[in-house]
């Protein structure tokens, strides 16, 4: 089992992050996440490892949600 961090853990944190008012900024945890999934992503793919399906199809970086809450 690999600890490495995945795109879709990556997309997890930043569905939480986002839903809990967490830092969004460049520099944030969320943004660091995506960072080492998209890191590991490439390596793994450069070095004929393949993903095992973990990219999702999910190159947007985001939940898409609207960001608008109930009122």
């Amino acid at each position: 089992m690999s600890n490495k961090t995945t795109q879709a853990d990556a997309s997890r944190i930043q569905g939480g992050q986002a839903k809990g008012g967490g830092d969004m900024t460049s520099g944030g945890f969320a943004s660091r996440a995506q960072s080492a999934g998209d890191t590991n992503a490439n390596n793994a793919a450069a070095s004929g490892g393949g993903g095992g399906g973990q990219n999702a199809g999910r190159n947007d970086g985001g939940n898409g949600g609207s960001g608008q809450g109930k009122k």
